[in-house]
């Protein structure tokens, strides 16, 4: 009998989304975009038709290639906010 518990995942130091949740990545692109943005951005319904972050969460979670695109985003808005840091 094994008594070891799994093996923890590895860390991810240079991962900038490890450790957040996509509701904080979808709150702060909203709190940056504002909705109509992120729709034109991102175009699918949960962000252009009566859009909530609980409706958003729902489809993201259910469609993987919504939530690259939603990370990818993030990604972006990070790297603008660091180079408006510097100039």
């Amino acid at each position: 009998m094994n008594d070891s518990l799994p093996p923890s995942p590895p860390a991810q130091p240079r991962n900038p989304l490890h450790g957040l949740t996509l509701e904080r990545i979808l709150t702060e692109l909203v709190a940056h975009f504002g909705w109509p943005e992120l729709g034109q951005r991102v175009p699918v319904r949960c962000f252009t038709h009566d859009p909530s972050i609980a409706s958003s969460l729902r489809f993201l979670r259910k469609t993987p290639w919504a939530r690259e695109k939603v990370e990818g985003l993030y990604l972006f808005m990070l790297r603008e906010q660091r180079r408006a840091g510097r100039a």
